[in-house]
């Protein structure tokens, strides 16, 4: 794979990643609390929420349809994260394992497909990261944490 698309490699192993947590984690550890915020389930709902906005700005691209300013995503998305939280926390936790993982798959398919130079960080003005691996390794090593830290049978990356 050539530098400029190491992006797809990344992706698939933190995607992989996700499917196998999602595995191997049971239905009561998807109700458990990361923080004070956040479940396990609600933490994966997050993740499918940022990667749909991701699926949905490589649409556009696709679709070759410009970037609008309306598109752009706030320097700070607390406001975000935190208006979304109580919608995310509304689905059934299995459920919401299921569409982070199927949320991502459809992402990964379609930011795989774009030429590199349309998308951040080759095109320094695309709205679309190319890397959906780093936002998913976070939430991924902060979910392992938790349950590693409550005795589950999930363990931390190391």
């Amino acid at each position: 794979m050539s530098d400029d698309r190491v992006y797809v490699e990344r992706n698939t192993r933190e995607r992989e990643r996700l499917r196998a947590l999602i595995e191997r984690v049971t239905d009561d550890e998807l109700r458990l609390p990361v923080n004070e915020y956040w479940t396990v389930a609600g933490v994966l709902g997050h993740i499918a929420f940022w990667d749909a906005r991701a699926l949905w700005l490589a649409g556009k691209l696709e679709r070759g349809v410009p970037f609008t300013p309306a598109d752009v995503e706030p320097d700070d998305v607390s406001w975000v994260n935190d208006s979304t939280r109580p919608l995310i926390h509304a689905i059934a936790p299995r459920e919401a394992a299921r569409l982070a993982l199927r949320i991502a798959e459809d992402t990964d398919e379609h930011v795989a497909k774009l030429e590199p130079s349309r998308m951040w960080p080759m095109d320094e003005k695309s709205l679309l990261n190319s890397s959906r691996a780093e936002h998913r390794a976070e939430h991924l090593d902060q979910i392992e944490a938790a349950l590693g830290s409550r005795g589950s049978g999930i363990r931390p990356k190391t």
